[in-house]
């Protein structure tokens, strides 16, 4: 499909698209406050400036856009081009393919960098992706999320050391499962 916008408009509606506030990060916080649940947001001391961060929980939550952050998209293991995937919320445009590729995958590695380096310090990490936070699942979603931070709460109170995180091990995890096993 070619793109119906000029370069202009393009660029002005590629400008209003912000990484702070974002809609799915609202209904997180906005979940979580209803809750009785306290955090800070965007902390610039916590590795990787996670978009909430419960300090008494020792947690970080990430609340991920599917397309930004690549969402169910397969690499094929030589070549930059995605492999098709069933349960794939991102789609990678057609037009400017290499670029979105190269950003996307970036994205991808900045992210996997910061949840290491997050685990490595104590950190508990959750993911949340924005097709969890859909009106049908929300509920189900911040439960689980719920869940883990009474884990992590625990965890914290019976004083069991951190287990170290592995790229290697398993895939990025689907919504508000933790990053740890």
């Amino acid at each position: 499909m070619t793109d119906t916008m000029t370069l202009e408009q393009r660029h002005r509606c590629m400008s209003q698209i912000h990484s702070k506030g974002t809609r799915p990060e609202l209904k997180v916080r906005r979940w979580l406050w209803c809750h009785g649940y306290r955090y800070r947001l965007n902390v610039k001391s916590v590795p990787g400036k996670p978009d909430i961060v419960l300090r008494p929980y020792r947690t970080a939550i990430f609340v991920n856009g599917c397309f930004w952050h690549g969402h169910g998209v397969l690499w094929q293991d030589g070549g930059g081009e995605p492999e098709p995937c069933d349960t794939a919320c991102c789609r990678i445009p057609t037009s400017n393919r290499e670029f979105w590729v190269k950003k996307i995958r970036h994205n991808q590695e900045r992210d996997r960098g910061n949840y290491e380096v997050l685990c490595r310090n104590g950190w508990k990490v959750i993911v949340v992706w924005e097709c969890q936070l859909t009106a049908r699942k929300l509920e189900h979603t911040m439960r689980e999320v719920e869940v883990q931070l009474n884990d992590n709460m625990l965890a914290l109170y019976k004083r069991r050391p951190p287990v170290p995180y592995s790229s290697d091990e398993e895939p990025l995890p689907m919504a508000a499962e933790p990053i740890y096993p």
